[in-house]
Protein backbone atom coordinates (compact mmCIF):
# COMPACT_ATOMS: atom_id res chain seq x y z
CA UNK A 1 0.00 0.00 0.00
CA UNK A 2 3.02 2.28 0.03
CA UNK A 3 4.31 4.77 2.57
CA UNK A 4 1.95 6.93 4.63
CA UNK A 5 2.45 9.26 7.59
CA UNK A 6 0.17 11.20 9.92
CA UNK A 7 1.85 14.35 11.23
CA UNK A 8 0.14 14.79 14.62
CA UNK A 9 0.30 18.45 15.68
CA UNK A 10 -1.47 20.88 17.98
CA UNK A 11 -0.93 22.95 21.12
CA UNK A 12 0.48 21.46 24.31
CA UNK A 13 -2.10 19.43 26.21
CA UNK A 14 -4.32 18.83 23.19
CA UNK A 15 -3.91 15.05 23.48
CA UNK A 16 -1.44 14.31 20.67
CA UNK A 17 0.37 11.47 22.44
CA UNK A 18 -2.93 9.98 23.59
CA UNK A 19 -4.20 10.19 20.02
CA UNK A 20 -1.13 8.29 18.76
CA UNK A 21 -1.64 5.60 21.39
CA UNK A 22 -5.35 5.29 20.58
CA UNK A 23 -4.81 5.06 16.82
CA UNK A 24 -1.93 2.59 17.23
CA UNK A 25 -4.09 0.34 19.43
CA UNK A 26 -7.12 0.74 17.18
CA UNK A 27 -5.08 -0.22 14.10
CA UNK A 28 -3.55 -3.23 15.89
CA UNK A 29 -7.04 -4.53 16.67
CA UNK A 30 -7.71 -4.44 12.93
CA UNK A 31 -4.42 -6.12 12.04
CA UNK A 32 -2.85 -2.89 10.81
CA UNK A 33 0.61 -1.90 11.94
CA UNK A 34 0.95 1.77 12.89
CA UNK A 35 4.45 2.74 13.99
CA UNK A 36 4.93 5.87 16.10
CA UNK A 37 7.74 8.40 15.73
CA UNK A 38 8.40 10.69 18.69
CA UNK A 39 9.62 14.10 17.49
CA UNK A 40 9.40 15.77 20.92
CA UNK A 41 12.94 16.04 22.37
CA UNK A 42 11.43 17.06 25.74
CA UNK A 43 9.18 13.99 26.11
CA UNK A 44 9.59 11.96 29.29
CA UNK A 45 7.45 8.85 28.83
CA UNK A 46 5.06 7.28 26.33
CA UNK A 47 1.86 5.26 26.41
CA UNK A 48 2.58 3.90 22.91
CA UNK A 49 5.29 1.72 21.39
CA UNK A 50 8.01 3.97 19.97
CA UNK A 51 9.59 2.97 16.66
CA UNK A 52 11.76 6.10 16.24
CA UNK A 53 12.72 8.53 19.01
CA UNK A 54 14.30 11.92 18.33
CA UNK A 55 15.83 11.79 21.82
CA UNK A 56 18.31 9.29 20.41
CA UNK A 57 19.62 12.23 18.38
CA UNK A 58 19.19 15.18 20.76
CA UNK A 59 17.31 16.10 23.95
CA UNK A 60 16.16 19.39 25.42
CA UNK A 61 17.76 18.51 28.76
CA UNK A 62 21.22 18.14 27.22
CA UNK A 63 20.82 21.32 25.16
CA UNK A 64 19.77 23.33 28.22
CA UNK A 65 22.81 22.13 30.13
CA UNK A 66 25.20 22.90 27.27
CA UNK A 67 23.79 26.26 26.15
CA UNK A 68 22.00 27.67 29.24
CA UNK A 69 18.85 28.12 27.14
CA UNK A 70 15.41 27.83 28.71
CA UNK A 71 12.89 25.08 27.85
CA UNK A 72 11.38 26.88 24.85
CA UNK A 73 14.72 28.02 23.47
CA UNK A 74 16.13 24.55 24.02
CA UNK A 75 13.25 22.97 22.13
CA UNK A 76 13.64 25.31 19.15
CA UNK A 77 17.39 24.56 19.15
CA UNK A 78 16.67 20.81 19.12
CA UNK A 79 14.18 21.08 16.28
CA UNK A 80 16.53 23.22 14.20
CA UNK A 81 19.25 20.64 14.84
CA UNK A 82 16.87 17.94 13.60
CA UNK A 83 16.17 20.03 10.50
CA UNK A 84 19.91 20.03 9.79
CA UNK A 85 20.01 16.24 10.25
CA UNK A 86 16.85 15.08 8.50
CA UNK A 87 18.80 12.24 6.87
CA UNK A 88 19.01 10.71 10.36
CA UNK A 89 15.21 10.72 10.60
CA UNK A 90 14.86 9.20 7.14
CA UNK A 91 17.35 6.44 7.97
CA UNK A 92 15.58 5.67 11.26
CA UNK A 93 12.19 5.45 9.56
CA UNK A 94 13.64 3.22 6.83
CA UNK A 95 15.04 0.90 9.51
CA UNK A 96 11.78 0.87 11.46
CA UNK A 97 9.64 0.27 8.36
CA UNK A 98 10.82 -2.76 6.50
CA UNK A 99 7.58 -3.54 4.66
CA UNK A 100 5.59 -2.47 1.62
CA UNK A 101 2.86 -1.11 3.90
CA UNK A 102 4.55 1.54 6.06
CA UNK A 103 2.19 3.60 8.19
CA UNK A 104 3.66 6.10 10.67
CA UNK A 105 2.18 8.39 13.31
CA UNK A 106 4.58 11.29 13.96
CA UNK A 107 4.04 12.79 17.42
CA UNK A 108 5.22 16.42 17.27
CA UNK A 109 6.01 18.93 20.05
CA UNK A 110 3.27 21.30 21.16
CA UNK A 111 5.02 24.66 20.62
CA UNK A 112 2.70 26.47 18.22
CA UNK A 113 5.40 28.42 16.42
CA UNK A 114 6.96 25.19 15.12
CA UNK A 115 4.04 24.56 12.75
CA UNK A 116 2.83 28.11 12.11
CA UNK A 117 5.84 30.25 11.20
CA UNK A 118 9.16 28.58 12.13
CA UNK A 119 9.80 26.31 9.10
CA UNK A 120 10.80 23.19 11.05
CA UNK A 121 7.65 21.10 10.66
CA UNK A 122 7.20 22.32 7.08
CA UNK A 123 10.71 21.04 6.29
CA UNK A 124 9.82 17.69 7.86
CA UNK A 125 6.73 17.56 5.60
CA UNK A 126 8.82 18.23 2.51
CA UNK A 127 11.35 15.59 3.56
CA UNK A 128 8.61 12.99 4.10
CA UNK A 129 7.19 13.69 0.66
CA UNK A 130 10.67 13.41 -0.83
CA UNK A 131 11.02 9.98 0.82
CA UNK A 132 7.81 8.83 -0.85
CA UNK A 133 5.38 9.30 2.04
CA UNK A 134 1.82 10.39 1.43
CA UNK A 135 1.39 12.74 4.37
CA UNK A 136 -1.56 14.21 6.25
CA UNK A 137 -1.41 16.74 9.09
CA UNK A 138 -3.76 15.94 11.98
CA UNK A 139 -4.27 19.09 14.06
CA UNK A 140 -5.82 18.56 17.50
CA UNK A 141 -7.38 21.04 19.91
CA UNK A 142 -9.11 20.29 23.20
CA UNK A 143 -12.91 20.07 22.92
CA UNK A 144 -13.15 22.09 26.14
CA UNK A 145 -12.08 25.10 24.06
CA UNK A 146 -15.75 25.42 23.08
CA UNK A 147 -16.47 26.65 26.62
CA UNK A 148 -14.55 29.84 25.85
CA UNK A 149 -15.29 31.71 22.61
CA UNK A 150 -11.96 33.61 22.57
CA UNK A 151 -10.02 30.40 23.20
CA UNK A 152 -11.99 28.54 20.53
CA UNK A 153 -11.47 31.38 18.04
CA UNK A 154 -7.72 31.32 18.69
CA UNK A 155 -7.68 27.55 18.14
CA UNK A 156 -9.52 27.93 14.84
CA UNK A 157 -7.13 30.65 13.70
CA UNK A 158 -4.10 28.47 14.53
CA UNK A 159 -5.69 25.62 12.59
CA UNK A 160 -6.12 27.90 9.56
CA UNK A 161 -2.56 29.25 9.86
CA UNK A 162 -1.22 25.69 10.02
CA UNK A 163 -3.21 24.58 6.97
CA UNK A 164 -1.93 27.52 4.94
CA UNK A 165 1.67 27.10 6.14
CA UNK A 166 2.15 23.34 5.72
CA UNK A 167 0.39 23.01 2.35
CA UNK A 168 -0.44 19.31 2.73
CA UNK A 169 -3.61 17.27 3.30
CA UNK A 170 -5.04 18.34 6.63
CA UNK A 171 -7.64 17.08 9.13
CA UNK A 172 -8.74 19.07 12.21
CA UNK A 173 -9.84 17.11 15.28
CA UNK A 174 -11.62 18.16 18.47
CA UNK A 175 -10.08 15.81 21.03
CA UNK A 176 -11.35 14.77 24.47
CA UNK A 177 -14.99 14.92 23.43
CA UNK A 178 -15.83 12.55 26.26
CA UNK A 179 -15.26 15.47 28.67
CA UNK A 180 -17.71 17.87 27.01
CA UNK A 181 -21.38 18.04 26.07
CA UNK A 182 -21.70 16.60 22.56
CA UNK A 183 -24.77 18.72 21.87
CA UNK A 184 -22.63 21.83 22.37
CA UNK A 185 -19.64 20.41 20.51
CA UNK A 186 -21.73 19.80 17.39
CA UNK A 187 -22.35 23.55 17.14
CA UNK A 188 -18.61 24.16 16.79
CA UNK A 189 -17.56 21.48 14.32
CA UNK A 190 -18.04 24.03 11.52
CA UNK A 191 -17.03 27.49 12.81
CA UNK A 192 -20.07 29.74 12.39
CA UNK A 193 -18.75 33.30 12.36
CA UNK A 194 -22.25 34.74 12.76
CA UNK A 195 -22.59 32.77 16.00
CA UNK A 196 -19.05 33.71 17.09
CA UNK A 197 -19.73 37.41 16.59
CA UNK A 198 -22.96 37.08 18.57
CA UNK A 199 -21.21 35.29 21.42
CA UNK A 200 -18.52 37.99 21.54
CA UNK A 201 -21.20 40.70 21.67
CA UNK A 202 -22.87 38.82 24.51
CA UNK A 203 -19.59 38.84 26.42
CA UNK A 204 -19.38 42.60 25.96
CA UNK A 205 -22.64 43.10 27.84
CA UNK A 206 -21.98 40.54 30.59
CA UNK A 207 -19.77 42.74 32.79
CA UNK A 208 -18.00 46.08 32.76
CA UNK A 209 -14.49 44.61 32.83
CA UNK A 210 -15.21 42.20 30.00
CA UNK A 211 -16.92 44.96 28.02
CA UNK A 212 -13.80 47.11 28.17
CA UNK A 213 -11.64 44.19 27.01
CA UNK A 214 -13.90 43.15 24.16
CA UNK A 215 -14.43 46.76 23.07
CA UNK A 216 -10.68 47.07 22.66
CA UNK A 217 -10.38 43.93 20.58
CA UNK A 218 -13.75 43.90 18.79
CA UNK A 219 -12.19 45.10 15.54
CA UNK A 220 -9.58 42.35 15.73
CA UNK A 221 -12.20 39.69 16.46
CA UNK A 222 -14.29 40.87 13.50
CA UNK A 223 -11.20 40.74 11.28
CA UNK A 224 -10.59 37.15 12.42
CA UNK A 225 -14.17 36.21 11.51
CA UNK A 226 -13.86 37.87 8.10
CA UNK A 227 -10.64 35.94 7.48
CA UNK A 228 -12.31 32.64 8.39
CA UNK A 229 -15.18 33.45 6.04
CA UNK A 230 -12.83 34.32 3.19
CA UNK A 231 -10.89 31.05 3.45
CA UNK A 232 -13.83 28.83 4.53
CA UNK A 233 -11.43 25.90 5.14
CA UNK A 234 -11.66 24.93 8.81
CA UNK A 235 -13.84 22.00 9.86
CA UNK A 236 -13.47 19.72 12.88
CA UNK A 237 -14.08 16.00 13.44
CA UNK A 238 -15.01 15.03 17.02
CA UNK A 239 -12.89 12.39 18.76
CA UNK A 240 -14.24 10.50 21.76
CA UNK A 241 -11.38 8.30 23.00
CA UNK A 242 -13.78 5.86 24.67
CA UNK A 243 -15.79 5.29 21.48
CA UNK A 244 -14.29 2.95 18.86
CA UNK A 245 -16.70 4.21 16.22
CA UNK A 246 -15.41 7.75 16.80
CA UNK A 247 -11.82 6.54 16.35
CA UNK A 248 -12.82 4.73 13.16
CA UNK A 249 -14.42 7.87 11.73
CA UNK A 250 -11.31 9.99 12.41
CA UNK A 251 -9.01 7.32 10.96
CA UNK A 252 -11.22 6.98 7.88
CA UNK A 253 -11.04 10.73 7.24
CA UNK A 254 -7.25 10.75 7.58
CA UNK A 255 -6.82 7.65 5.40
CA UNK A 256 -9.04 9.18 2.74
CA UNK A 257 -7.11 12.48 2.85
CA UNK A 258 -3.82 10.74 2.07
CA UNK A 259 -5.34 8.08 -0.21
CA UNK A 260 -4.44 5.12 1.98
CA UNK A 261 -5.47 1.83 0.37
CA UNK A 262 -6.61 3.33 -2.95
CA UNK A 263 -3.93 1.42 -4.86
CA UNK A 264 -5.13 -1.98 -3.61
CA UNK A 265 -6.76 -4.09 -6.29
CA UNK A 266 -10.30 -5.21 -5.39
CA UNK A 267 -10.54 -8.88 -4.53
CA UNK A 268 -12.74 -11.26 -6.49
CA UNK A 269 -15.68 -12.54 -4.44
CA UNK A 270 -15.17 -16.12 -3.27
CA UNK A 271 -16.83 -18.92 -5.21
CA UNK A 272 -19.41 -21.12 -3.55
CA UNK A 273 -16.83 -23.91 -3.21
CA UNK A 274 -14.37 -21.55 -1.49
CA UNK A 275 -17.06 -20.35 0.90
Amino acid sequence: MGRHAQLVIGPAGAGKSTYCQLIQTHCAARERLARVVNLDPAAESFSYDVAVDVRDLITVENVMEATELGPNGGLVYCMEYLMENLDWLGDQMDAAGGSDDEYFLIDCPGQIELFTHIPVVKQVCKALQGWGFKTCAVYLIDALFVDSIPKYLSGVMIALATMVNLEIAHINVLSKCDLADMAIIEKYLMPDTFHLRGAIEEMRSSSESRRLITDKYSGLNNAFCELLDSYNMVRFIPLNPSDQDSLEVVLAHVDNAMQYGEDVEPKEPPTREEE
